[in-house]
């Protein structure tokens, strides 16, 4: 689409404010903003200063019967509670005595809201009470905006639209559309994720894209007469121009454009109101800063040092007894890491487990892969200084706690940050540094273990094979009791962030989308660096065109519109509605909870390979309860599976079957499948592969009834007709038809610890295996809908990321 929009126009606007002192436009400087964005027209205005004296043609010079009054003040944001809004007819003793009024009453009234909202009180008012407080508001008004009235086309509930854009430290600029009006932030606080309020980072789409995004809300729904008693009130083409233009200002008043003088903090149309297909923006704000200098780009090329170290040295390792440091060294060892590449820093010992000791640092004979440091926060500044000096390691762990946890360590957190920026101004970018307060990493194609919990408290887990995945977290205890808790989980990399004091979330996931090891990425986050939530989306969604998988995870969520907190309705994309949205948007599969988390990268690990194309479900289960506990696990507010309606030819061969062993009496085909107790392990497999090969059917969630009198379900059993390792087993039946299947195949064993060697060898196999129907069905949906959304950003991009 092509705008025409005149940002040296809109430039000099904020030059003028500046030169007047403001780091904001008022209303009728928004409206002049608009007009030269190439939107549509906004209505006529004139503002009146304060004390000014104008002729009746002067003020009756705008069209129409009436107008509208708005006070115009930098601290007053929501005018019309505070009668700062009046329609009066447009004479001029009306219009004098409307503005006389509001320029007394006004104040007295914003004093009096203030006194019950401190906590809204601007920082200028906030110890100002009374007659003080009053005078104050009054010296602040500039005067009043005089607006050409235009009727809306309807007064109704949902007419009214709010478009903001909103420049966030993680995600840089984002846009927010949806319901507009003076109760935007009930509406987005009381209509469920997705319906009052949509946001996106303008870096990651357009305006047809981001239209597509908004075409799910209430408010789209309303404004195209798509609700029963409406009519269309607004183009299609209308509402991508629209959002065309603000992304368009959006990316050029960014951080990420230095040709910039300023960087748009805040800038808002709420509502615009619709007359006759005209969009009409009735009230507007815009907040704007100087541009910011750019950050110093750390050597990210290095993490490959950090991953695949050639050598490791440790500082911290105790010679007496188990600090973290010695465990540490004895976890390299134990993972098989060559001794001749280590080495320990450590005065006074010649050898520590084996390994050689040196005295210090500069002993070291050539700089070293990954430096550990395992010694006290308060050490740290000294150490780093004289590792950067002398250059004796490309990267550098930092497993200390207490570095920018606390307020009295966070100007020694500050001292390091500075260290470790200026050493990547060198021509080699200088080391990198993983941590602090990180617990360490374990690389199986490292091959080096760096937790530092013994291994008598979490013991290797051998049996399970290595996947193609890394599980990056920003908390080294999630990470241990996700890996402990779910052995299943046996991603290559697991990498403790750590609070990110130069390595980001970021920075990892950009090493990773190129990685040739790693097929899924899954991600824990509690918080982003400066701008590098944008950075992890732009690498999540290179990630996607490569054909990865990412699951993320954010703790730290709020109720949306909770986190703003100027009080703008623009501010409605709250902080963790933002990430969500600009995550998913990238292309990353997001979990709510911390099951929803181990699940899908459970998922992700043994069906990356898998095709999908649709949604469409068959569920099988020898167990009534089952079958209906799959069907009610189909559609939440967070995805939707169908129902497949199975061939004509499917259900031919399953009927075919089911007679072969006499149970056509006592089974329905129909979707949920539920083939009886009495099924045994061939009828469970063949109903398995007779649905995997009809087209109709995208995915198959089955039952394997390890209770089952018929089934073959035990370890060991004495009765060796229920042994699971039996020729013609289902286990053994699964793994045949899982090694040829395309389509996702997902497992159900629900049964207590008699059942849980049938499980594990499922999983050792590779095979998806639950301990309940539900969670099955809503794991694979969510999977499912990731891949799929994920499968249309590249189409929109023409890349075949699967192929």
């Amino acid at each position: 689409m092509s705008l025409s929009i005149d940002f040296s126009g809109i430039t000099q606007i904020m030059k003028t404010a500046v030169n007047d002192g403001r780091d904001f436009l008022y209303e009728y400087e928004v409206y002049s903003l608009l007009a030269l964005s190439g939107a549509e027209t906004p209505p006529k205005s004139m503002f009146i200063p304060r004390g000014s004296k104008l002729s009746e043609q002067s003020l009756t010079a705008l069209p129409g019967d009436r107008v509208v009054l708005k006070i115009v003040s930098p601290t007053i944001i929501h005018k019309t509670e505070v009668g700062g809004v009046r329609i009066v007819a447009n004479h001029a003793d009306r219009i004098r005595s409307g503005m006389r009024r509001m320029l007394y009453e006004v104040p007295e009234q914003y004093s009096l809201w203030l006194e019950r909202h401190r906590e809204a009180a601007p920082a200028a008012y906030r110890n100002l009470r009374g007659e003080a407080l009053e005078a104050a508001i009054r010296k602040d008004l500039a005067g009043v905006l005089q607006v050409q009235f235009m009727p809306p086309d309807s007064n109704t509930f949902g007419n009214e639209l709010i478009v903001g854009l909103r420049h966030t430290r993680e995600f840089g600029m984002v846009i927010s559309a949806g319901l507009g009006g003076t109760d935007t932030e009930l509406y987005a606080e009381r209509f469920r994720k997705g319906q009052a309020i949509v946001a996106s980072s303008t870096s990651l789409t357009d305006g047809h894209g981001f239209f597509e995004i908004f075409r799910t809300t209430i408010a789209y729904k309303k404004l195209a007469g798509l609700t029963r008693g409406q009519r269309r009130v607004v183009a299609d083409e209308q509402l991508i121009e629209c959002f065309a233009s603000f992304i368009e200002i959006a990316n050029h008043y960014s951080p990420d454009n230095p040709q910039s003088p300023f960087i748009i903090e805040e800038l808002e149309i709420n509502p615009f109101a619709f007359t006759d297909y005209l969009m009409v923006p009735l009230d507007g704000m815009c907040r704007f800063a100087p541009q910011q200098s750019a950050v110093e780009a750390r050597p990210v090329e290095k993490i490959d040092r950090l991953l695949h170290p050639r050598s490791i040295a440790i500082v911290g390792v105790s010679a007496t007894r188990k600090n973290f440091g010695r465990i540490i060294l004895e976890n390299i060892i134990g993972e098989g890491y060559p001794k001749e590449n280590l080495r320990v820093i450590r005065p006074g010992e010649q050898q520590i487990e084996g390994v050689d000791s040196l005295t210090d640092l500069d002993k070291l004979q050539e700089p070293v892969d990954l430096l550990i440091v395992a010694v006290g926060a308060e050490q740290l500044p000294e150490l780093i200084e004289r590792v950067i000096t002398l250059g004796c390691a490309h990267s550098v762990m930092l497993i200390a706690g207490g570095l920018g946890e606390t307020a009295a360590s966070r100007q020694r957190a500050e001292g390091v940050i500075k260290q470790i920026n200026q050493a990547h101004t060198a021509p080699d970018g200088g080391p990198v540094f993983l941590g602090a307060n990180c617990m360490g990493v374990i690389s199986r194609p490292g091959g080096y273990d760096t937790w530092f919990i013994p291994r008598e408290k979490l013991p290797l887990h051998t049996a399970t094979k290595v996947q193609r995945a890394a599980l990056i977290s920003q908390s080294g205890a999630f990470m241990l009791h996700r890996s402990h808790q779910c052995p299943e989980l046996h991603p290559a990399y697991m990498i403790s962030m750590g609070n990110q004091t130069d390595l980001t979330l970021g920075d990892m996931l950009h090493y990773f989308k190129d990685s040739s090891a790693v097929d899924v990425i899954a991600v824990y986050a509690e918080g982003f660096n400066d701008m590098d939530g944008l950075a992890f989306c732009e690498a999540v969604r290179s990630a996607v065109f490569a054909g990865k998988v990412v699951i993320f995870y954010k703790a730290g969520r709020t109720p949306e519109g909770k986190a703003a907190t100027s009080g703008h309705t623009a501010s409605l994309a709250g902080d963790y509605m933002v990430c969500e949205s600009c995550v998913r948007q990238a292309g990353a599969i997001v979990a709510r909870t911390f099951s929803e988390f181990q699940d899908l990268f459970f998922l992700a690990e043994r069906l990356h390979g898998c095709s999908i194309h649709g949604n469409r479900l068959a569920a099988v289960s020898g167990a009534g309860f089952e079958a209906v506990g799959m069907a009610d696990s189909l559609t939440s507010d967070d995805f939707h599976m169908q129902l497949a309606d199975f061939s004509d030819q499917s259900v031919k061969k399953i009927q075919s079957l089911l007679e072969s062993k006499q149970l056509e009496s006592l089974v329905s085909v129909v979707n949920p499948l539920d083939i009886n107790p009495t099924a045994d392990d061939e009828v469970h497999a063949g109903v398995a592969e007779i649905l995997l090969e009809d087209p109709d059917v995208d995915a198959l969630v089955i039952s394997l009834d390890p209770l089952s009198p018929a089934m073959r379900t035990l370890q060991d059993p004495e009765n060796t007709k229920y042994d699971m390792n039996a020729g013609g087993s289902i286990k053994n039946r699964m793994v045949e038809l899982c090694e040829t299947a395309d389509k996702p195949i997902v497992t159900v064993v629900d049964g207590g610890t008699l059942y849980q060697p049938l499980r594990q060898a499922l999983i050792d196999l590779n095979i998806p295996v639950f301990s309940v129907c539900d969670r099955a069905v809503k794991a694979l949906s969510l999977y499912m809908q990731g891949r799929l959304a994920a499968d249309s950003i590249c189409a929109a991009k023409g890349i075949d990321a699967w192929n």
